[in-house]
């Protein structure tokens, strides 16, 4: 969404953004020298003869002061050797794992294979969302106007929308399907998560490793990283930290209780963050809720105490418990009646109830005419009003948001077929309409 007023206010939050602070030293990482050491060595393992400078990219942690010392200390203790320099300095000697560091690196491979970036530790983390949280875009009726103008709705459902936006807390979009509720949940996304933050690649609680960046999920924002520098220089901030998109992640009827909780393999020995955790900040969307494997009253249960305290619990398969903030606007998007799904006292939990209907045969007419335009068919009153009497009034078939959109792909697939000119005529319109109702 590119509006002036969005850019500006989003301008302004961006200066008030938490940044992780620089990483001059070992103890600066919150990391143990001995952690550090076993992360350089299985890299080495895995990779091969590496320069010190390479070693420090992929540790995500400076030369000079990091990685120089432990590389010192490793070749001290005979674990790794300089096979020559590739340049001037430190950071260019080529490092190659001993039979010593091999045999110590695999004992650590049982413990865990995990050899991305360094990850920070569980304190830092949770500070960060902390510190990260509330500082989403506020939005007003002007901001509102320009930033769903592409949908058609209905006054009261618009007005509606705002506040449900502004409260960052919970929304439940409840209506038949095809009528734009996975739209406007996006825009709401869009809309109020403008500015970006910083996650974790990887987080460190009690010697476990929590794999936090998602490739899918997350939405990286291009920064000159400049981790090291061929001589050991530093950037400002640390590289351990990824500045992204405040994210928006969706999820369907693939959705499980596991998938809530601290995800463990057995096989690689790391975690993977829940998508509550990778939403922290942004906007969790479960759609087409009620159709997942796991019951609705369940689902719904494991909500109750992240939304009333904001705060999640997450388990370790070691025991421990841990206390994470939920600073997430949840979204349930739903095409079941909420009778069916919730009892009264789980839709009290939830702020905004928001009914999204069919349109009426006004709206119709004018998301159909807005369809038009966007692909550059010329609207034709008079082909509308056929089509709605021809095959919704006569079939009793129900209005959907989604029908224009979708009858005019069929007629430019057809156009398309037949080497003509798209447009609304009373020939086109049956075979459209055929190929796309079906009689349940």
């Amino acid at each position: 969404m590119a509006t002036s007023t969005i850019k500006a206010q989003s301008a302004m939050l961006s200066d008030l953004d938490w940044e992780p602070p620089t990483v001059k030293s070992i103890e600066d990482t919150g990391l143990t020298h001995g952690f550090l050491e076993d992360l350089a060595l299985k890299i080495m393992y895995f990779r091969g003869q590496l320069t010190g400078h390479d070693i420090a990219e992929l540790m995500h942690v400076p030369f000079a002061t990091v990685v120089s010392p432990l590389m010192d200390y490793l070749k001290r203790e005979q674990m790794c050797e300089v096979k020559g320099s590739g340049g001037l300095g430190a950071a260019t000697y080529n490092y190659s794992i001993t039979t010593k560091g091999a045999n110590r690196a695999r004992e650590q491979l049982e413990r865990t294979t995990y050899i991305g970036p360094a990850p920070v530790p569980w304190d830092n983390y949770i500070a960060s969302v902390k510190a990260q949280s509330g500082k989403r875009l506020k939005v007003n009726p002007s901001i509102m106007r320009k930033a769903l103008a592409h949908l058609t709705l209905e006054e009261d459902v618009f007005q509606k929308i705002g506040p449900a936006a502004n409260s960052g807390k919970s929304i439940f979009l409840y209506g038949p399907p095809g009528n734009g509720k996975t739209t406007i949940a996006e825009a709401i996304g869009r809309m109020i998560l403008t500015s970006d933050i910083y996650i974790p690649y990887a987080i460190e609680v009690d010697g476990q490793i929590i794999n936090m960046y998602d490739q899918i999920n997350h939405e990286a924002v291009p920064e000159d990283r400049g981790v090291t520098g061929a001589l050991g220089g530093s950037r400002k901030t640390d590289a351990r930290w990824l500045r992204i998109r405040r994210p928006v992640i969706m999820v369907g009827g693939e959705l499980t209780l596991e998938g809530l909780d601290l995800i463990y393999d057995p096989i690689n020995k790391f975690y993977e963050a829940p998508f509550q955790m990778k939403a922290n900040g942004g906007m969790f969307l479960i759609d087409d809720f009620g159709r997942q494997q796991v019951r609705p009253r369940d689902l719904l249960n494991r909500w109750i105490v992240p939304m009333e305290k904001q705060i999640d619990y997450l388990a370790l398969h070691t025991g421990r418990k841990l206390e994470v903030p939920f600073e997430v606007l949840i979204v349930f998007s739903t095409n079941l009646p909420p009778r069916d799904l919730v009892d009264e006292a789980f839709l009290r939990r939830i702020r905004h109830k928001i009914e999204v209907r069919p349109p009426t045969f006004e709206g119709f007419r004018a998301i159909f005419m807005a369809a038009c335009e966007r692909r550059g068919i010329p609207y034709d009153e008079q082909a509308v009003r056929y089509l709605l009497q021809e095959y919704y009034i006569k079939r009793n078939q129900k209005l959907r948001a989604n029908h224009p959109r979708d009858l005019l792909d069929q007629i430019f697939d057809i156009a398309h077929y037949q080497e003509i000119k798209p447009q609304l005529t009373k020939e086109l319109i049956d075979r459209a309409a055929d190929s796309y109702f079906v009689e349940l």
